[in-house]
């Protein structure tokens, strides 16, 4: 998978995590969720935890910010 493709797809599973946050579901329920439907594409519950925390501070960008170099 290509770049590009790869961070595409990231940006739009942030984008579902991101919803079913703001439906008030939980960390777990979300990871539930994303192994239901994408079985073992869908990402780790670490990830989904690590996400679900940095939107309830607020931060609901869902690109990666550009590392330097």
């Amino acid at each position: 998978m290509s770049g590009d493709a790869r961070d595409f797809n990231n940006i739009m599973m942030r984008a579902v995590i991101t919803f079913y946050f703001l439906q008030g579901r939980v960390p777990k329920k979300i990871h539930a969720i994303l192994i239901e439907t994408l079985g073992e594409h869908a990402p780790s519950y670490a990830n989904v935890k690590n996400w679900v925390a940095l939107f309830k501070c607020g931060d609901f960008s869902i690109c990666d910010v550009p590392c330097p170099g």
